[in-house]
């Protein structure tokens, strides 16, 4: 018997649950409901977007599905390093032994949607954009939605209720189904905002971007209140990046004209500055600031028939730019544990939450303190991943990568790296307390 899928969310989890499910022969019928118009048709604000990296475990999820690879590369840029920017000029290289594939959210969903609109006709699997999630009914297994007029062929907005045998919760760290866990018995739900925001940067191509910023490399720059910013080359020649702040006692939301943002760039991450036009000068005055919302719940599904994925079960920090890479590995997880099953799904979504919650609690860690905020200990930071990655490349038998290392070109479960970097973890997580406590 065909058993009906209800994905909520067409982020690159959600489509990418599409692709697996529909590896498994003709036993599931999929339908896809997204809240934002089709990427595909309707172009999105870059204001709260910022570059995406896939390390070993996101290309590893994405090998499953033939073409999936070719088509992600075919818009990426690979990073063999990154380089921190001193303000004396000088310049700490920090080298990957494997490359890191770098694209934009958008462009990365695209890609995973044509290449699952290609193969397949709309028997299998539907695709409905502008429909918002309103209710979910766990007993009688509906999901409800709100479907907008706007941008649509429809004369006026919509609701209709479906139907699923599995529904799965891939919308986002504000989960609107994961909400409805709350009413459920014992689910316990930690919701916490890091404690920077952020706006996004854009540089315009031009043969001074090239000279001055090595491609190839992501740029960083920090500032002595923890002010960092990021900043990576695109395909189309661009730069594109963000700026994290303090979102106590911070430079840039008091920045009131473009010349005052000019003057902040200049003084603080001068190559930037140098590149910035008037117009994103302007741009960047008026875009709004953003917040991170991470996410901590103590089980991924309810019952026998809803299961969380990707941001909805664990969202953090994008510090370690592992976020969009555990939640494609949360669709190859579940692949496998269906395999172990026989595709019994009560079963299988259960067994989900065994086996990912260490993962997930231990990425939540690793993401808010593995980056020390403090001028001093960060520099601690790079000496030690240097020395690690030396004695490893020296004695790889005696000596393990380092935590960057393991975390971004390795598959090594996220609860076994946290336990061999207990010590520096526990330490930046004091100091990191204490700087936010002295803002």
């Amino acid at each position: 018997m065909v058993k009906k899928v209800a994905i909520v969310g067409a982020g690159p989890s959600g489509i990418l649950m599409a692709h697996y499910l529909l590896r498994r022969g003709d036993k599931y019928q999929i339908e896809i409901y997204e809240r934002r118009s089709d990427p595909r048709l309707i172009p999105f604000s870059k204001a709260r977007t910022f570059p995406i990296s896939l390390s070993e475990r996101g290309m590893t999820a994405l090998q499953k599905i033939p073409g999936l690879v070719e088509a992600v590369k075919a818009i990426s840029v690979e990073m063999k390093g990154a380089m921190s920017h001193q303000k004396n000029g000088k310049v700490r290289v920090l080298p990957r032994e494997k490359t890191l594939t770098t694209l934009d959210r958008t462009n990365l969903v695209i890609a995973l949607l044509n290449k699952l609109t290609e193969k397949v006709d709309n028997h299998q699997v539907n695709i409905h954009f502008n429909c918002q999630c309103t209710q979910v009914d766990f007993t009688n297994k509906t999901v409800s939605f709100h479907k907008t007029a706007e941008q649509t062929n429809l004369e006026e907005s919509e609701d209709f209720t479906v139907n699923y045998d599995l529904l799965i919760a891939a919308d986002g760290a504000r989960s609107v189904v994961r909400n409805h866990f709350l009413n459920t018995e014992l689910f316990e739900l930690q919701q916490k905002y890091i404690p920077n925001d952020y706006k996004s940067v854009y540089i315009p191509p031009s043969e001074e971007l090239k000279t001055q910023l090595k491609p190839g490399y992501i740029h960083s720059w920090r500032m002595d209140d923890g002010t960092t910013m990021i900043m990576l080359h695109q395909l189309d020649g661009t730069m594109s990046g963000v700026v994290y702040f303090p979102r106590q006692k911070n430079q840039v939301t008091n920045l009131s004209n473009p010349e005052e943002v000019w003057q902040f760039f200049r003084q603080n991450f001068s190559e930037i500055g140098q590149l910035m036009t008037e117009t994103e000068a302007e741009e960047f005055l008026a875009r709004p600031v953003s917040s991170v919302l991470t996410i901590r719940c103590n089980r991924y599904h309810q019952g026998d028939s809803v299961l969380l994925i990707g941001d909805a079960a664990h969202a953090v920090s994008p510090s370690m730019g592992q976020g969009c890479n555990a939640a494609l590995e949360d669709v190859a997880i579940f692949d496998k544990i269906l395999d172990e099953y026989s595709d019994n799904l009560a079963l299988a979504i259960k067994e989900f939450t065994l086996r990912r919650q260490a993962d997930a609690y231990a990425l939540v860690e690793l993401s808010d303190n593995a980056f020390p905020t403090s001028k001093g200990l960060f520099i601690q930071f790079l000496l030690r991943e240097n020395v690690a990655r030396t004695l490893h490349k020296l004695f790889p038998q005696r000596f393990p990568p380092s935590m960057f290392q393991m975390i971004s070109e390795t598959a090594i479960p996220y609860s076994e790296i946290l336990q061999l970097n207990q010590g520096w973890i526990a330490k930046v997580k004091r100091a990191n307390e204490k700087f936010f406590a002295n803002l």
